[in-house]
């Protein structure tokens, strides 16, 4: 009878690192893994995401050895990137930073869907739109508020 060793999960990290670029450094030093070994493992499945945003949970465990799940990139990175701005608005109530056509939601909201809490795009549309609402971005055509029925 063979017996395998059980690993026992040290730390479970979450982290955003630039897709194909991964360096070893203070963030993944804190996990405790062989960062080498991480970076090239990374950098090789995200070559084809360069320069996003690529967020990571990194299941480090006892010997040094790690797993690692892939996510999709954050929505405020990807409406910035459809805006073509540097940053969100400051005041979003009052202040408007710019405007992405409904098209161009649908696309980010069906890149998303993966990832979000949502059974349709339509529903995943409305969560880019408050999303996109809160940086002072405005989704022609969408409205990110839907009323609810009231009375029961």
């Amino acid at each position: 009878m063979l017996l395998v060793a059980k690993k026992e999960i040290t730390r479970i990290a979450k982290l955003e690192l630039i897709g194909g670029q991964a360096k070893p450094g203070p963030a993944l030093a804190s996990v405790g893994i062989n960062m080498g070994e991480f970076t090239k493992q990374f950098n090789e499945k995200t070559k084809d995401r360069m320069g996003d945003v690529v967020p990571v949970i990194i299941t480090a465990f006892n010997d040094k050895s790690f797993l690692f799940e892939l996510k999709t990139t954050p929505v405020t990175v990807l409406l910035k990137k459809a805006a073509k701005i540097e940053s969100g608005a400051k005041n979003p109530k009052t202040e408007k930073v710019g405007k992405i056509s409904k098209a161009e939601a649908l696309k980010i909201a069906e890149y998303k869907m993966a990832d979000l809490n949502a059974y349709d795009t339509e529903a995943a549309l409305r969560m880019i739109a408050g999303t996109a609402k809160q940086m002072g971005l405005e989704i022609e055509g969408v409205d990110p508020v839907t009323k609810s029925k009231k009375g029961s």
